[in-house]
């Protein structure tokens, strides 16, 4: 497998640090409202590699963090009079549900800042007494300039960095990039007990120590959207190369921007959309599947013509999902080579060994999709050919974390009940007590229809 490495800017074939296990960090969200389309896209994209991983046999540890203490939260929690962590803890059970919406699996760990205090405490203590921070009237600051590898993630020099940077009047850093480790608390705000102040870290540090925490001083892959290249990641690899004197992560993955309507996404032009607000009209599985139909480091476009196109994309995969479980009961068993169909899950690999290409892997899907519509046409239905079929239709789709969503016109056991009993009232011959069995479905709000297939039971219209 080849993943386009960040830090190199090049493809570069991935070797875990050690054999057969893979660890993942992955950006969580910072939990002061509804996760919106840009959200969506890195949580979709990083659970269906840690899929693919999966599929290849790796062990996979995905962690995921949640950042609980944060500006935004204390200004949400002042505007409704209560205490952070409310505010935190409802948006992490909303976090959930819209996860689970996506058929995002959850984080084998997701740890939150407020609960790894005196870890950050401790990394933050590291560096100073290494000399890469410093303190100034209770708040810490990383020294970038005793870092040499600084700008190397977003490959700008410091001096480059700098120029946009400033010093605000009163600002005692030493040099203008020099970020927050650590932060004095303002009067009203979560604060904790450190040797520098009552206060609270700054947002780099958090993730540097759960990193470390979870997944030790090297990790394999590190991924989040583009927009933390700079200045999250590059910071979090200033702290963690200087704390722990050993490289971060050996491959940085970074997944590109989200427009609607072919416009940046923002709340003053309006055009600003939660994964909810989304859900509520195509509900949830065509967002993840407008996440995979694209290059992860392509921008995406987000409109009304898309999402109805993904939902119609869908539509076919489920059709051809419920025909073929239809047509399995009837199917004969016939001399088949499982090697007729072996091309299939070799180029949906291939493209998915080629740096997570998900846009041609789903083309081999709807290759699949369209062999078995064109089996389920014969005369004589192959069972051995529709079974393998159906493992390589399931397998691929379910890599992509797709076609999970459960059938909301499932029949209820009673009307099945009474299509069997139909059925075998008309290998008697019984037509009368057949279509008396016909009535008494049709009453409770459902029709069977003959097919090549066999019978079909639906809801009626």
């Amino acid at each position: 497998m080849k993943i386009y490495n960040t830090i190199t800017r090049k493809e570069e074939e991935f070797v875990p640090l050690n054999p057969g296990k893979v660890s993942i960090y992955a950006c969580g969200p910072t939990v002061y409202n509804l996760i919106h389309l840009g959200n969506a896209r890195p949580i979709c994209v990083f659970d269906t590699l840690r899929r693919y991983l999966r599929y290849l046999g790796y062990d996979v540890t995905y962690v995921q963090n949640f950042t609980d203490v944060d500006d935004k939260i204390i200004r949400k929690a002042n505007e409704e009079g209560v205490d952070s962590t409310v505010i935190s803890e409802r948006y992490i059970a909303e976090y959930k549900k819209d996860a689970a919406g996506l058929n995002v699996m959850p984080a084998d760990v997701h740890p939150q800042v407020t609960k790894m205090m005196d870890k950050i405490i401790a990394f933050v203590q590291t560096l100073v007494d290494k000399g890469y921070a410093y303190e100034v009237n209770g708040d810490v600051y990383y020294r970038t300039h005793k870092f040499e590898g600084y700008g190397k993630l977003s490959h700008q020099p410091l001096e480059d960095l700098e120029a946009g940077a400033r010093i605000e009047v009163g600002d005692i850093k030493e040099h203008p990039a020099d970020f927050a480790l650590w932060k004095a608390a303002k009067p009203g705000e979560p604060h904790w007990t450190s040797p520098w102040s009552e206060g609270r870290p700054g947002w780099h540090i958090e993730c540097s120590t759960m990193a470390r925490e979870y997944l030790g001083d090297t990790i394999d892959i590190h991924c989040g959207g583009e927009d933390l290249i700079f200045p999250h990641h590059e910071n979090e690899i200033a702290q963690s190369e200087a704390a722990n004197g050993k490289e971060f992560a050996r491959y940085w993955m970074h997944n590109g921007f989200i427009t609607v309507d072919k416009v940046k996404m923002s709340k003053s032009l309006n055009n600003f959309f939660t994964v909810r607000d989304v859900a509520g009209v195509y509900g949830y599985e065509p967002i993840r599947y407008l996440m995979l139909q694209s290059h992860y480091r392509s921008p995406i476009n987000y409109s009304a013509d898309i999402m109805a196109q993904c939902v119609a994309s869908l539509d076919r995969l489920y059709n051809c999902k419920k025909a073929l479980e239809a047509a399995l009961p009837h199917a004969v068993s016939a001399p088949f080579d499982p090697k007729e169909l072996s091309s299939y899950e070799e180029r949906f690999k291939g493209y998915m060994d080629d740096d997570m290409n998900t846009a041609d892997a789903l083309s081999v899907i709807f290759e699949l999709a369209r062999d078995i519509n064109t089996t389920l046409k014969e005369e004589t239905l192959p069972k051995e050919k529709l079974l393998e079929m159906q493992r390589i239709f399931l397998t691929l789709t379910g890599v992509l974390g797709l076609l999970y969503k459960k059938d909301e016109n499932e029949i209820p056991q009673e009307v099945m009940d009474l299509v069997a009993a139909r059925g075998e009232a008309r290998k008697a011959k019984d037509f009368a007590k057949a279509d008396e069995i016909r009535a008494q479905i049709e009453a409770l709000g459902y029709e069977v229809k003959e097919t090549r297939q066999g019978t079909q039971v639906s809801k009626k219209a």
